[in-house]
C-alpha cells in the first residue's frame, strides 16, 4: 500500500517543490521508495506548467538535491487518493481545509513546520519569492528541519494503516 503526501504552497514554484524534493530525498534515504509517493501543488494555477523558480533550483542543487519539477494546481478531487496534505503556511492550511470535500479530508491537512519541535509558535514557512537568495536558503533550512519529524509521522501512520 502506497502512502501519498502532497506539499502545497501558493504557486507551486518555490516552497512546495522544495519541500517535495527534500522530503523525497529523505524517503529514499530511509529506504521507503515505492512505499511513499511525494508530490506538490499550488493553491492557485498561475504558474501551472512552469518549472521551479530558478532560485529554488539553485539552492537545492547547491545543497546536493536532484531537481526537476512542473507546477500544477491542487484539485479537491485529489483528497480521496492522498493520505497527507502538507501546507507551507497558515493561509494554505485554511484554503485547503475549505477545499476539502469532507471533514475527514480536512483533517489530512497539516502545517509542515508542525513537524519541527524547534519551530515554536511560528509555523509558517515565509514566501521567499519577492526576496533574495537568503530567503530561499532560510526556506530550505525550515523544510529540512521539519522533514525528520514528518518522516517519523508518516512511518507511524503507515504502521497504523498496516495494523
Amino acid at each position: 500500500m502506497t502512502y501519498r503526501v502532497c506539499f502545497v504552497c501558493t504557486g507551486n514554484i518555490c516552497r512546495s517543490p522544495m519541500a517535495e524534493i527534500v522530503f523525497r530525498a529523505r524517503v529514499a534515504e530511509a529506504g521507503l521508495d515505492g512505499l511513499v509517493e511525494v508530490d506538490s501543488a499550488g493553491t492557485g494555477g498561475w504558474h501551472e506548467g512552469d518549472g521551479a523558480d530558478p532560485r529554488t533550483v539553485a539552492v537545492l542543487e547547491e545543497n546536493g538535491y536532484a531537481t526537476g519539477h512542473t507546477a500544477r494546481q491542487f484539485q479537491p478531487s485529489w483528497f480521496s487518493r492522498l493520505d497527507l496534505v502538507v501546507a507551507l503556511d497558515s493561509g494554505h492550511l485554511r484554503a485547503l481545509r475549505r477545499l476539502a470535500p469532507t471533514e475527514q479530508d480536512a483533517q489530512k491537512v497539516r502545517l509542515l513546520r508542525s513537524y519541527d519541535p524547534a519551530a515554536g509558535g511560528d509555523l509558517d514557512v515565509p514566501d521567499p519569492y519577492y526576496g533574495g537568495a537568503e530567503g530561499f536558503e532560510e526556506c530550505l533550512g525550515m523544510v529540512e528541519a521539519a522533514s525528520a519529524g514528518l518522516l517519523a509521522a508518516v512511518r507511524e501512520d503507515m504502521e497504523g494503516q498496516a495494523a
